[in-house]
């Protein structure tokens, strides 16, 4: 019987995370509910400070009031508030999400880009939710940073940097092109279901056996 080797480099325990993970977690999809890249990159940016869970209670009505992004850029401000107000935060969100739609209609003809350049430049959009909208409803290469992402990558000993861009330019090399959107978001369910911030679950951890961090 062949002995298990871990693997000994980032790149080498990155590979291994992402077969386990995929076996994991078969059904892994984006959380949050959306049926195009308007719809998810408006909910992207409700979730900051909330949850997934909180943000799908607020957007079927939000998007039934202001279903496209040309709605959207002239809707009366206080009526938004009004709808989002349960996600926290909820006028600076206003802001963004109207300054955003106005912003996809007056350079893209009411469209989400697909180009990082073109994406971060809109209100309210940073690389991380540029990559959700990227990965999960644009079919492009993505790899999203999240705090769960941070975390693990750290305590796996994938990468050293804690700046989210760094460690996303860190671990891009290390997943294949077309399937970074699925790596990230594996190791966003890990992070939420077992991995945890405090106390990790390390017993019932399915990386356990090569996880320089892991205490059992």
């Amino acid at each position: 019987m062949t002995s298990f080797r871990k693997p000994r480099s980032p790149k080498g325990r990155a590979r291994l995370v992402h077969e386990r993970l995929t076996l994991e977690y078969p059904d892994a999809e984006c959380e949050l509910d959306h049926r195009n890249a308007f719809e998810l990159l408006t909910a992207t940016i409700l979730s900051a400070q909330s949850t997934d869970k909180r943000v799908n209670m607020v957007t079927p009505e939000l998007f039934k009031q202001y279903p496209t992004a040309e709605a959207l850029a002239v809707a009366n401000p206080e009526h938004v508030e009004e709808l989002i107000h349960s996600t926290g935060f909820y006028k600076a969100k206003t802001k963004s999400i109207i300054s955003m739609a106005a912003a996809l209609v007056e350079h893209h003809h009411g469209q989400v880009p697909g180009a990082m350049a073109d994406l971060v430049k809109l209100p309210g959009v940073g690389r991380k939710t540029a990559n959700v909208v990227r990965a999960e409803a644009l079919g492009l290469p993505g790899l999203p940073v999240d705090t769960h992402v941070l975390r693990l990558s750290k305590r796996l000993a994938l990468t050293e940097e804690t700046d989210p861009v760094k460690v996303e330019m860190a671990l891009n090399p290390m997943v294949p092109l077309n399937e970074r959107g699925a790596f990230s978001l594996n190791i966003i369910l890990h992070g939420r279901r077992v991995c945890f911030a405090r106390k990790p679950n390390c017993s019932e951890c399915v990386l356990a056996d090569f996880c320089p961090s892991a205490v059992l």
